[in-house]
């Protein structure tokens, strides 16, 4: 089929949005919206750029990559996540979200370094198949909130819900990380990582964790922001409410002070269990590793041929939403 590929506009808005309520099942629920305009359009790195595949004037495909960047030592590193894609019900099998996938990545070539996500059993074959490589499973730790949530630990080998639960656990994250002088202060004293790491500034953190679409709840250690803070989110898994620990940040990365946080989150949160990725061998806060448990975590080159060898990411740099 002769389809025509190109960047969309915004006049695409109002098509897209339906075409991502039809095929992704989303009519019923306005917050899809708004959603979307958070990820693409006011992200802290900047507007995601996206494609189309148009039959004449009709959408037939959409495929969008989210900008993130990575610090690398003093370098900044661009990079995008792979996120939403949608075909049209009446275009399925033939081939668009390929053809889009790659159209895109030949445009980013001299944008961006590589292309990031944590596919699905489901999708992962399709981004193999396009030259993506497994990096490997992330280190996923947990720790029970009590012993009551040990037994719901083994059960909750479903997908999450995407949408928080309500809590009123720690303070609302969005009054927390207003206090942007303090943010600097923290962030500023973070030695550098052994791997790639988000490129963490206030204006990240305010963007990524104030939305109130995800409910996202904070901890602030006792000597104040500038100490350090952990934010986290209470979601449903099944019969499990989990706390989702997305970051801890520590004042000159001190994991006594990441250890006492994430003890704190343990005790403020109202879930079975406190879950994070990252944290080394042993997580801080007598956090346990899920041997085989975690997210696949796959790469692609883009302007940038070479893999990086060593990664320090959180839940929150790869939280699906």
């Amino acid at each position: 089929m002769t389809l025509d590929i190109r960047r969309a506009t915004s006049t695409d808005r109002d098509a897209i949005l339906a075409l991502l309520a039809t095929s992704l099942g989303r009519e019923s629920d306005p917050r899809y919206d708004a959603l979307y305009a958070w990820k693409h359009e006011e992200n802290a790195f900047g507007p995601s750029p996206a494609w189309v595949a148009m039959d004449g004037d009709r959408l037939a495909g959409f495929r969008v990559l989210m900008r993130w960047e990575f610090v690398d030592g003093d370098a900044v590193v661009r990079a995008v996540r792979a996120v939403d894609t949608a075909t049209h019900p009446d275009y399925q099998g033939q081939g668009i979200f390929t053809r889009l996938t790659l159209h895109a990545i030949d445009e980013l070539r001299d944008d961006v370094s590589f292309v990031f996500n944590t596919p699905n059993d489901q999708s992962r074959p399709g981004y193999l198949k396009m030259g993506w490589e497994v990096v490997g499973r992330l280190p996923t730790a947990v720790r029970p909130t009590g012993l009551a949530g040990i037994p719901r630990i083994a059960t909750a080998r479903v997908p999450a819900e995407r949408w928080s639960s309500p809590s009123d656990a720690g303070t609302d994250a969005a009054e927390v990380i207003t206090d942007v002088a303090a943010l600097e202060r923290l962030l500023g004293s973070l030695p550098p990582s052994p791997g790639l790491r988000t490129n963490l500034s206030p204006a990240f953190l305010r963007w990524r964790y104030s939305t109130p679409l995800l409910a996202y709840r904070a901890v602030v250690a006792p000597g104040g922001l500038d100490d350090g803070v952990a934010i986290f989110r209470i979601r449903a898994r099944g019969a499990a409410r989990e706390a989702a620990l997305s970051a801890v940040i520590a004042r000159d990365g001190d994991r006594r002070t990441e250890a006492r946080l994430t003890r704190a989150v343990a005790r403020a949160a109202d879930a079975d269990y406190v879950i994070r990725i990252g944290g080394g061998l042993m997580a801080p806060g007598a956090m346990v590793r899920l041997p085989g448990q975690g997210p696949l975590l796959t790469w692609r080159a883009v302007g940038s041929a070479t893999r990086p060898a060593h990664w320090d990411l959180s839940l929150g740099d790869i939280e699906l939403f």
